[in-house]
């Protein structure tokens, strides 16, 4: 599979264009490009999948306020949050709210676009579908890391956002995955009938 098109041929995502809502911001972001510009390549995948961590919610890193391993959700949307997660996989969030308040959306697959060899590389894989499929592999897909917390991902760098170069097609809604609190709200957002969604048949229909 090769690339689709270059990095530099995506468009940066702008801040103003974000909802500042936290759900709706997870529904906007389903079709829209991860960039990774690496020293031996650019990586990209488009948002297939992502979960909304609202204000209040109890599943939500800042449910108890702002510490200092979770300040990057308090800043303006569009910046990134990256923690580590089980002792072994970083997971990739936006902030979405305004300054101060705490609230992201949790990036959960890509679809690969560019750097796929890079990607296996990453992963250690080779079949397509699970290289970026669920947060853990999307991030060391791509190479992410608690050096890029905190990181503008409306500003062209080491980590942004680009837009889609096509609609993204229907986006279906689900309870979130492997939370024990806030359990049923349907705050997990995936495109349809994508090969790249992660999560049981149950939750993707």
């Amino acid at each position: 599979m090769k690339p689709s098109r270059h990095a530099d041929g995506h468009r940066l995502l702008t801040r103003a264009g974000l909802p500042s809502d936290t759900a709706s911001l997870a529904r906007y972001l389903i079709g829209k490009i991860v960039v990774r510009e690496l020293p031996d390549g650019v990586v990209s995948g488009r948002i297939v999948e992502t979960e909304a961590y609202v204000v209040g919610d109890a599943a939500g890193h800042a449910y108890r306020g702002m510490t200092p391993r979770n300040g990057s959700l308090f800043l303006e949307r569009g910046h990134a949050y990256i923690y580590f997660a089980y002792g072994s996989s970083y997971m990739l969030n936006v902030s979405s709210e305004t300054p101060g308040i705490g609230a992201g959306v949790l990036i959960r697959a890509l679809e690969p676009l560019e750097g796929i060899p890079i990607m296996r590389l990453n992963r250690g894989i080779e079949r397509l579908r699970d290289l970026a499929r669920g947060p853990g592999r999307l991030a060391a897909a791509l190479r992410i890391d608690r050096h890029l917390d905190g990181l503008d991902l409306c500003r062209k760098g080491p980590l942004w956002l680009g837009r889609g170069d096509h609609e993204p097609g229907e986006i279906g809604q689900s309870i979130r995955i492997g939370i024990s609190r806030d359990a049923d709200r349907p705050l997990r957002f995936y495109l349809r009938n994508s090969p790249f969604v992660s999560g049981s048949r149950s939750l993707n229909e």
